[in-house]
């Protein structure tokens, strides 16, 4: 039967009554997915020749920059390696990391399915690592995984988030053309 042969009157309402009705929103109780314990960040213990190639390269650079502007960018260099050598040497505490039906859990905190845009794997440090891509600060967020997960993630995650990897960016890939020029990270 063709719709503009109906003999019905196009304007009626298909509603039983022409009142508004509620519109009832059931929400899921939050579900665990996936969990696993795995360390904090990605972490690898290093020789001593590798601090003092970047102890070298940071007096080097640090010489320069007092010659030509002073003393307080020589301070932001001597921070930022001193940062470096304790994030190097001290070893991570290992955490719990979830994924549920309502986002990612991290220690406990939730990070909304809402704010996360995409997601993918990378290998850092010789470990596996699930890259997030937020829209809030600070932007990525990587959380190290067990290799054994990564398909599961890969499922579970899909439901919520595309997976789709970004390409480097110009920073990514000169970070790591330097790191594969000091010594033990060939």
């Amino acid at each position: 039967m063709d719709p503009a042969e109906s003999k019905e009157n196009p304007t009626q309402s298909t509603l039983q009554d022409d009142k508004p009705q509620a519109v009832v929103v059931r929400r899921e109780a939050e579900r665990d997915l996936i969990s696993w314990i795995a360390p904090a960040r990605p972490f690898s213990t290093r020789s001593r020749q590798f601090y003092v190639t970047i102890f070298a390269i940071a007096g080097i650079v640090g010489l320069i920059l007092f010659l030509a502007e002073g003393i307080m960018p020589v301070l932001l260099i001597t921070a930022l390696v001193f940062l470096y050598y304790v994030l190097s040497t001290v070893p991570p505490g290992n955490i719990e990391y979830k994924i549920t039906t309502r986002g990612v859990k991290v220690a406990d905190k939730l990070i909304d399915w809402r704010t996360l845009i995409r997601f993918w794997f990378v290998r850092r440090l010789e470990q596996e690592v699930l890259v997030l891509d937020t829209i809030t600060i600070p932007g990525r967020i990587e959380i190290v995984i067990d290799p054994e997960l990564k398909e599961n993630i890969k499922k579970e995650a899909s439901a919520y988030i595309p997976f789709e990897e970004m390409p480097a960016s110009g920073l990514d890939k000169v970070v790591d053309w330097f790191s594969k020029k000091l010594p033990g990270n060939s």
